[in-house]
Protein backbone atom coordinates (compact mmCIF):
# COMPACT_ATOMS: atom_id res chain seq x y z
CA UNK A 1 0.00 0.00 0.00
CA UNK A 2 1.36 3.41 -0.92
CA UNK A 3 0.28 6.99 -1.40
CA UNK A 4 -1.18 9.64 0.86
CA UNK A 5 -2.79 8.33 4.01
CA UNK A 6 -6.20 9.74 3.08
CA UNK A 7 -6.21 8.16 -0.40
CA UNK A 8 -5.74 4.41 -0.13
CA UNK A 9 -7.68 1.23 -0.72
CA UNK A 10 -8.77 -0.77 2.30
CA UNK A 11 -10.98 -0.69 5.38
CA UNK A 12 -10.90 1.34 8.58
CA UNK A 13 -12.95 0.50 11.67
CA UNK A 14 -14.86 3.60 12.77
CA UNK A 15 -17.43 3.92 15.54
CA UNK A 16 -18.33 0.25 15.55
CA UNK A 17 -18.19 -0.71 11.88
CA UNK A 18 -15.80 -1.14 8.98
CA UNK A 19 -15.91 1.63 6.37
CA UNK A 20 -14.07 2.29 3.15
CA UNK A 21 -10.66 3.90 3.77
CA UNK A 22 -11.46 7.10 1.86
CA UNK A 23 -14.78 7.49 3.68
CA UNK A 24 -13.31 7.46 7.20
CA UNK A 25 -13.74 11.22 7.71
CA UNK A 26 -14.73 13.68 10.45
CA UNK A 27 -16.31 17.13 10.37
CA UNK A 28 -14.12 20.24 10.32
CA UNK A 29 -15.64 21.29 13.67
CA UNK A 30 -14.49 18.12 15.42
CA UNK A 31 -13.44 19.16 18.91
CA UNK A 32 -10.16 17.24 18.76
CA UNK A 33 -9.01 19.20 15.73
CA UNK A 34 -9.35 22.48 17.62
CA UNK A 35 -8.48 21.50 21.20
CA UNK A 36 -6.32 18.33 20.93
CA UNK A 37 -8.87 16.22 22.82
CA UNK A 38 -7.49 13.01 21.36
CA UNK A 39 -5.58 9.95 22.54
CA UNK A 40 -4.10 7.13 20.50
CA UNK A 41 -2.08 3.93 20.45
CA UNK A 42 0.56 2.63 18.07
CA UNK A 43 0.93 -1.14 17.88
CA UNK A 44 2.70 -3.67 15.69
CA UNK A 45 1.26 -6.88 14.35
CA UNK A 46 3.76 -9.69 13.72
CA UNK A 47 2.70 -12.77 11.77
CA UNK A 48 -0.96 -12.04 12.44
CA UNK A 49 -0.65 -11.28 16.17
CA UNK A 50 -0.53 -7.81 17.75
CA UNK A 51 2.25 -7.66 20.33
CA UNK A 52 0.68 -6.87 23.71
CA UNK A 53 -2.47 -5.65 21.99
CA UNK A 54 -4.65 -5.93 25.09
CA UNK A 55 -2.21 -3.84 27.14
CA UNK A 56 -2.41 -1.16 24.46
CA UNK A 57 -6.22 -1.26 24.55
CA UNK A 58 -6.19 -0.79 28.32
CA UNK A 59 -3.76 2.12 28.01
CA UNK A 60 -5.96 3.78 25.38
CA UNK A 61 -8.89 3.69 27.80
CA UNK A 62 -6.72 5.04 30.63
CA UNK A 63 -5.35 7.84 28.43
CA UNK A 64 -8.92 8.82 27.59
CA UNK A 65 -9.82 8.87 31.29
CA UNK A 66 -6.86 11.13 32.03
CA UNK A 67 -8.24 13.56 29.43
CA UNK A 68 -11.70 13.40 31.06
CA UNK A 69 -13.13 11.22 28.30
CA UNK A 70 -15.03 8.00 28.93
CA UNK A 71 -14.27 5.28 26.40
CA UNK A 72 -17.41 4.06 24.61
CA UNK A 73 -15.76 0.66 24.21
CA UNK A 74 -14.24 -1.94 26.54
CA UNK A 75 -10.69 -3.22 26.06
CA UNK A 76 -12.10 -6.46 24.69
CA UNK A 77 -14.20 -4.58 22.14
CA UNK A 78 -11.16 -2.56 21.10
CA UNK A 79 -9.17 -5.78 20.72
CA UNK A 80 -11.90 -7.14 18.45
CA UNK A 81 -11.92 -3.95 16.36
CA UNK A 82 -8.18 -4.26 15.75
CA UNK A 83 -8.54 -7.88 14.72
CA UNK A 84 -11.37 -6.96 12.34
CA UNK A 85 -9.24 -4.29 10.66
CA UNK A 86 -6.31 -6.64 10.14
CA UNK A 87 -8.55 -9.35 8.72
CA UNK A 88 -10.46 -6.94 6.46
CA UNK A 89 -7.21 -5.66 4.97
CA UNK A 90 -5.48 -9.03 4.83
CA UNK A 91 -2.52 -7.88 6.93
CA UNK A 92 -0.24 -10.25 8.82
CA UNK A 93 2.59 -7.79 9.52
CA UNK A 94 1.40 -4.24 10.03
CA UNK A 95 1.31 -1.14 12.18
CA UNK A 96 -2.01 -0.59 13.97
CA UNK A 97 -3.28 2.84 15.01
CA UNK A 98 -6.23 3.10 17.42
CA UNK A 99 -7.42 6.64 18.11
CA UNK A 100 -10.14 8.05 20.38
CA UNK A 101 -11.31 11.66 20.29
CA UNK A 102 -14.03 14.14 21.15
CA UNK A 103 -16.10 14.61 18.04
CA UNK A 104 -18.37 17.38 16.85
CA UNK A 105 -21.58 17.96 18.77
CA UNK A 106 -23.52 20.61 20.64
CA UNK A 107 -20.39 22.20 22.13
CA UNK A 108 -17.74 24.12 20.21
CA UNK A 109 -15.51 25.67 22.84
CA UNK A 110 -13.06 24.54 25.48
CA UNK A 111 -15.82 22.64 27.28
CA UNK A 112 -17.21 19.71 25.28
CA UNK A 113 -19.09 17.50 27.70
CA UNK A 114 -22.06 17.13 25.33
CA UNK A 115 -19.94 15.99 22.40
CA UNK A 116 -19.62 12.25 21.67
CA UNK A 117 -16.38 10.36 22.20
CA UNK A 118 -15.53 8.62 18.95
CA UNK A 119 -13.02 5.97 17.98
CA UNK A 120 -11.32 4.52 14.92
CA UNK A 121 -8.76 1.82 14.15
CA UNK A 122 -6.58 1.78 11.02
CA UNK A 123 -3.67 -0.42 9.98
CA UNK A 124 -1.02 -0.30 7.30
CA UNK A 125 2.16 -2.07 6.32
CA UNK A 126 5.17 -0.23 7.70
CA UNK A 127 8.83 -1.17 7.87
CA UNK A 128 11.59 0.10 10.13
CA UNK A 129 10.77 3.43 11.77
CA UNK A 130 14.35 4.69 11.44
CA UNK A 131 15.25 2.96 8.17
CA UNK A 132 18.90 1.90 7.96
CA UNK A 133 19.57 3.60 11.30
CA UNK A 134 17.93 0.63 13.01
CA UNK A 135 21.06 -1.38 12.23
CA UNK A 136 23.75 1.28 11.86
CA UNK A 137 22.90 3.49 14.82
CA UNK A 138 20.56 6.48 14.72
CA UNK A 139 21.83 10.04 14.92
CA UNK A 140 19.93 12.28 17.35
CA UNK A 141 19.72 16.03 17.68
CA UNK A 142 19.13 17.79 21.02
CA UNK A 143 15.64 19.30 21.06
CA UNK A 144 15.32 22.93 22.10
CA UNK A 145 11.98 22.12 23.77
CA UNK A 146 11.64 20.50 27.18
CA UNK A 147 9.35 17.75 28.37
CA UNK A 148 6.78 19.49 30.63
CA UNK A 149 6.21 18.92 34.34
CA UNK A 150 3.44 16.43 35.26
CA UNK A 151 1.88 19.36 37.14
CA UNK A 152 1.20 21.11 33.82
CA UNK A 153 -0.16 18.32 31.63
CA UNK A 154 -1.18 14.62 32.00
CA UNK A 155 2.19 13.16 31.01
CA UNK A 156 1.01 9.58 31.65
CA UNK A 157 -1.48 9.82 28.78
CA UNK A 158 -0.61 9.00 25.19
CA UNK A 159 -2.32 12.19 24.11
CA UNK A 160 -2.11 14.00 20.78
CA UNK A 161 -1.33 17.38 22.36
CA UNK A 162 1.86 16.04 23.94
CA UNK A 163 3.28 15.36 20.47
CA UNK A 164 3.18 18.95 19.21
CA UNK A 165 6.76 19.62 20.35
CA UNK A 166 7.76 16.18 19.08
CA UNK A 167 6.79 17.07 15.52
CA UNK A 168 8.58 20.40 15.73
CA UNK A 169 11.71 18.82 17.21
CA UNK A 170 11.81 15.98 14.70
CA UNK A 171 11.48 18.42 11.80
CA UNK A 172 14.42 20.42 13.18
CA UNK A 173 16.43 17.21 13.61
CA UNK A 174 15.75 16.02 10.08
CA UNK A 175 16.92 19.38 8.70
CA UNK A 176 20.28 18.63 10.39
CA UNK A 177 20.49 15.14 8.91
CA UNK A 178 19.41 13.41 12.13
CA UNK A 179 16.83 10.67 12.58
CA UNK A 180 15.31 12.02 15.79
CA UNK A 181 15.79 14.37 18.71
CA UNK A 182 16.42 13.86 22.42
CA UNK A 183 14.36 15.79 24.95
CA UNK A 184 15.49 16.95 28.35
CA UNK A 185 12.80 17.46 30.95
CA UNK A 186 11.89 20.80 32.51
CA UNK A 187 14.58 20.32 35.18
CA UNK A 188 17.29 19.58 32.61
CA UNK A 189 17.51 15.80 33.03
CA UNK A 190 17.54 13.40 30.07
CA UNK A 191 13.96 12.37 29.23
CA UNK A 192 13.17 10.61 25.93
CA UNK A 193 13.20 10.90 22.15
CA UNK A 194 10.24 12.27 20.17
CA UNK A 195 8.53 8.89 19.95
CA UNK A 196 10.71 6.46 21.88
CA UNK A 197 12.26 5.85 25.29
CA UNK A 198 16.03 5.89 25.69
CA UNK A 199 18.56 3.56 27.35
CA UNK A 200 22.30 3.78 27.96
CA UNK A 201 24.91 1.10 28.66
CA UNK A 202 27.97 1.50 30.87
CA UNK A 203 30.26 -1.40 31.79
CA UNK A 204 27.56 -3.94 30.99
CA UNK A 205 24.88 -2.26 33.10
CA UNK A 206 21.89 -0.37 31.72
CA UNK A 207 20.74 3.10 32.75
CA UNK A 208 17.44 4.67 31.71
CA UNK A 209 15.53 7.79 32.80
CA UNK A 210 12.93 7.23 35.49
CA UNK A 211 9.56 7.24 33.71
CA UNK A 212 7.57 9.31 36.17
CA UNK A 213 7.44 12.45 34.01
CA UNK A 214 6.87 11.05 30.52
CA UNK A 215 5.06 8.06 29.01
CA UNK A 216 6.28 4.74 30.41
CA UNK A 217 6.31 2.87 27.13
CA UNK A 218 5.02 -0.69 26.88
CA UNK A 219 8.14 -1.62 24.88
CA UNK A 220 10.25 0.09 27.55
CA UNK A 221 8.68 -2.01 30.28
CA UNK A 222 9.10 -5.17 28.20
CA UNK A 223 12.78 -4.52 27.52
CA UNK A 224 13.54 -3.70 31.16
CA UNK A 225 12.03 -7.02 32.24
CA UNK A 226 13.94 -8.88 29.54
CA UNK A 227 17.21 -7.31 30.68
CA UNK A 228 16.53 -8.20 34.31
CA UNK A 229 15.60 -11.76 33.36
CA UNK A 230 18.99 -12.01 31.64
CA UNK A 231 20.75 -10.89 34.82
CA UNK A 232 21.58 -7.40 33.50
CA UNK A 233 21.47 -4.65 36.11
CA UNK A 234 18.99 -1.90 35.17
CA UNK A 235 19.11 1.49 36.87
CA UNK A 236 16.00 3.65 36.46
CA UNK A 237 17.12 7.09 37.62
CA UNK A 238 17.63 10.76 36.82
CA UNK A 239 20.37 11.13 34.21
CA UNK A 240 22.24 14.39 33.72
CA UNK A 241 23.27 15.40 30.17
CA UNK A 242 26.93 15.60 31.21
CA UNK A 243 26.82 11.87 32.01
CA UNK A 244 26.32 10.96 28.35
CA UNK A 245 30.08 11.13 27.80
CA UNK A 246 30.53 8.16 30.17
CA UNK A 247 28.18 5.75 28.41
CA UNK A 248 29.46 3.28 25.82
CA UNK A 249 26.17 2.29 24.18
CA UNK A 250 22.75 3.81 23.65
CA UNK A 251 19.47 2.51 22.22
CA UNK A 252 15.85 3.53 21.80
CA UNK A 253 12.72 1.49 22.44
CA UNK A 254 9.16 1.90 21.23
CA UNK A 255 6.43 0.12 19.32
CA UNK A 256 7.51 1.83 16.10
CA UNK A 257 11.22 2.01 16.94
CA UNK A 258 11.31 -1.54 18.40
CA UNK A 259 14.93 -1.64 19.68
CA UNK A 260 17.07 0.79 17.68
CA UNK A 261 20.75 1.48 18.44
CA UNK A 262 21.94 5.08 18.66
CA UNK A 263 25.32 6.05 17.28
CA UNK A 264 25.34 9.76 18.08
CA UNK A 265 23.50 12.35 20.19
CA UNK A 266 24.71 15.87 19.52
CA UNK A 267 28.49 15.68 20.01
CA UNK A 268 28.35 12.42 21.97
CA UNK A 269 29.17 9.15 20.16
CA UNK A 270 28.23 5.58 21.05
CA UNK A 271 29.14 2.15 19.75
CA UNK A 272 26.57 -0.40 18.63
CA UNK A 273 27.78 -2.87 21.22
CA UNK A 274 27.01 -6.36 22.48
CA UNK A 275 24.34 -5.37 25.00
CA UNK A 276 22.36 -3.43 22.40
CA UNK A 277 22.70 -6.10 19.74
CA UNK A 278 21.67 -8.85 22.14
CA UNK A 279 18.54 -7.14 23.46
CA UNK A 280 17.53 -6.10 19.93
CA UNK A 281 17.81 -9.71 18.76
CA UNK A 282 15.95 -11.06 21.80
CA UNK A 283 13.17 -8.52 21.38
CA UNK A 284 12.82 -9.48 17.72
CA UNK A 285 12.54 -13.13 18.72
CA UNK A 286 9.98 -12.31 21.42
CA UNK A 287 7.58 -10.35 19.23
CA UNK A 288 7.69 -13.00 16.52
CA UNK A 289 7.39 -15.99 18.87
Amino acid sequence: MAGAYDDRDGKIWMDGKLVEWREANVHILTHALHYASSVFEGERCYSGKIFKGHEHSLRLIESARLLDMQSPYSAEEIDAAKTAVLEANGFKDAYVRAVMWRGSGEDMGVSARRNPVRMAVAAWEWGSYYGDAKWQGAKLDIAKWKRPSPETIPTAAKAAGLYMICTMSKHAAEEKGCSDALFMDWEGYVAEATGANIFFVKDGEVHTPLADRFLNGITRQTVIQMLKDNGTAVHERRIKPEELDSFQECFLTGTAAEVTPVGQIGDWHFQVGDTTRKIAEEYENLVRA
